[in-house]
């Protein structure tokens, strides 16, 4: 009678590697539903790799018969990518003005890679827990971070006519009124000495109070410019 083609630890490796590739999907549609560069494909990716990775350790009597006379630690493997997904992670996180973003995707990569270690050790029901739990971390977890007291940041630039510009005390002044304090405050002459520019960091608890200074802004006369830029998450 022939061999068998695939055999039961065969049906078990796919059964690892189709575990990995579903979980490391489940993460990358919550990433993908919330508009991440990094999302379903990348995630799924990254755990499918990880698993295989932690396979090559576990079935090493397949490609290295005498591994029973050497001593062989397949953590190192573990080590190895969990070490090497950094690069991966570092590559979605950037900075846009003082708003830093991608860390949440970057640290969403980074447990999908573990898990993936876990399932290609068949580790499966931690693997499951940990499924769990990181969506509801990164879905449940938004709710409750959305209605915690936190200072909200922009970036602001004002711009005036040099001959009608208003000082810095009248300018802390304004922003003060609308419940804005400055953090950080620069200003220089722009358009060949024409304009006076402002530019600063603003602080407020409220990030309504943005808009009502926007609003403010808008209907004074004097002002030829203004950006402002809440940070994002």
């Amino acid at each position: 009678m022939p061999p068998a083609i695939v055999d039961a630890e065969d049906l078990r490796i796919l059964a690892h590697l189709c575990v990995a590739l579903v979980v490391g999907g489940a993460i990358g549609i919550e990433r993908s539903y919330h508009g991440r560069p990094a999302g379903f494909r990348t995630h799924a990716l990254v755990c499918l790799a990880s698993s295989l990775l932690m396979l090559l350790t576990l079935y090493q009597q397949r490609w290295f018969p005498s591994a029973e006379s050497v001593r062989l630690d397949p953590t190192r493997m573990a080590q190895g990518i969990m070490t090497g997904i950094g690069f991966l992670g570092a590559g979605v996180i950037f900075k846009e003005g003082i708003t830093v973003r991608g860390l949440t995707t970057a640290a969403s990569i980074w447990i999908t890679s573990a898990i993936g270690v876990m399932v290609g050790s068949g580790m499966y029901f931690p693997a499951l827990a940990a499924t769990v739990l990181t969506l509801g971390v990164l879905s449940g977890f938004r709710l409750i971070e959305a209605r915690l007291p936190a200072h909200q940041y922009a970036a602001h630039r004002l711009r005036f006519h040099r001959d009608e510009a208003l000082g810095e005390e009248a300018v802390r002044e304004l922003l003060a009124r609308h419940g804005c304090k400055v953090s950080s405050m620069s200003w220089r002459l722009t358009d060949e000495g024409r304009c006076v520019e402002y530019r600063m960091t603003v602080r407020t608890s409220d990030a309504r109070n943005f808009s009502r200074l926007a609003a403010t802004l808008q209907g004074l006369a004097v002002v030829r410019e203004f950006v402002l830029s809440p940070a994002g998450d």
